[in-house]
């Protein structure tokens, strides 16, 4: 199914757009897709435009999926709402501030000054609660307790280490700094302004919402999210998430051992994709949320979460028909279009994105592996 609906553009732009979408041909990402027996939805926005979405395998569009691990760029977006509305001093709060009861003793000192830009960038230096340690961190008592009780391994904020434990304590930061739980501040300020109800969203045994896994929202309302990010942080006219935030969301803040041309920003992975550093939300399985300022394009992709003999090799060829077959071609074609939507005819959208053709993205990281860090809380408040 392709879309192609008429912008309220002036005539110029009009026209770019109009040719841009006849360009951008679906064909060979849909038949690719077809070969995937694990995706479930195929889904694309254009200059602000869905112009293809796709249901495999027996999917539905109004069936949410588990977003899995691509809950922790929702995670990031809530942190970043809270600080703006003060509940949340700053990116540099410390665990000991909202912790106290479970960071007593000479043995937590090192913990006590971890900070929330140290969550957020999955550099706490605790030991991962993810891969080898998950089974144990779920069947225990307490999640909080477990996460901030794994020894340290690193010095914080020097070493990218992956752990759900880190997002779940940005949940449970957000209970106790935003006296509601996590689904009912994501519910009232990210979910409602966007016009849309959170779906199934589990718990721990302490009542706290599953900090950065198991999150369920619809492709479309996946897309819509991915749109927000894309669009500075606005839902249409509507501020979400402050436009500051966004920029630091999409900024490298440590390097991924995963492996090369990957990095970590506030929540949201930074992958090499066409030529172009791409955020990426990324969840176990095939859950991905794209978003391409160069194209100003969103991709969305669910599949099967459940473990399974078709899982091998599922992720990379999915990462290769978004590549190969939506991403090169997008870039081909706004690289044809005509002498007006030349670098600079994209104004229209007043927010200071760069496009194709602009070198400066401010997204290179120093020599030491951070990118210019986020601090200024007031800012955010103030917009």
């Amino acid at each position: 199914m392709t879309r192609i609906v008429r912008c309220l553009l002036p005539p110029f732009l009009l026209v770019a757009a109009q040719v841009s979408a006849q360009q951008l041909d679906f064909s060979a990402a849909d038949r690719a897709a077809q070969g995937l027996p694990r995706l479930h939805s195929l889904l694309v926005q254009h200059r602000g435009e869905l112009v293809f979405e796709k249901y495999y395998n027996g999917a539905r569009a109004n069936r949410p999926a588990n977003m899995k691990s691509a809950s922790k760029s929702v995670i990031s977006a809530l942190v970043g709402i809270a600080i703006a509305q003060g509940h949340i001093e700053s990116v540099d709060a410390t665990l000991d501030k909202f912790f106290p009861e479970y960071l007593e003793g000479d043995e937590y000192a090192a913990k006590r000054g971890i900070t929330v830009e140290n969550l957020l960038t999955m550099q706490s230096g605790l030991e991962t609660t993810s891969n080898r340690n998950y089974g144990r961190w779920v069947a225990s008592r307490d999640w909080v307790r477990f996460a901030i009780d794994q020894p340290l391994v690193a010095e914080p904020g020097t070493r990218m280490l992956y752990s759900t434990g880190s997002t779940h304590l940005l949940s449970a930061i957000l209970t106790r700094a935003t006296g509601m739980d996590a689904k009912q501040f994501a519910q009232r300020h990210l979910a409602r302004p966007m016009g849309f109800s959170l779906s199934y969203w589990p718990k721990d045994p302490q009542g706290i919402y599953f900090g950065g896994n198991d999150m369920e929202m619809t492709p479309r309302q996946m897309l819509a999210f991915g749109a927000m990010y894309l669009n500075g942080g606005k839902h249409g006219d509507t501020r979400v998430v402050p436009g500051e935030w966004v920029a630091a969301s999409h900024q490298p803040h440590a390097r991924s051992p995963r492996g090369q041309g990957r990095y970590y920003g506030y929540g949201w992975w930074l992958r090499d994709l066409a030529g172009m550093q791409v955020p990426t939300a990324w969840g176990y399985g095939g859950q991905l949320i794209f978003v391409v300022d160069e194209l100003d394009l969103v991709v969305v992709a669910t599949s099967d979460s459940v473990p399974g003999p078709t899982r091998h090799g599922h992720l990379g060829r999915l990462y290769n028909l978004v590549e190969d077959q939506i991403l090169k071609p997008a870039r081909l074609s706004m690289r044809q279009e005509p002498a007006e939507q030349a670098p600079g005819s994209n104004s229209h959208y007043g927010d200071g994105r760069a496009h194709i053709g602009h070198p400066a993205r401010s997204r290179g990281i120093s020599s030491r592996g951070h990118c210019k860090r986020f601090r200024d809380s007031a800012s955010l408040r103030a917009e």
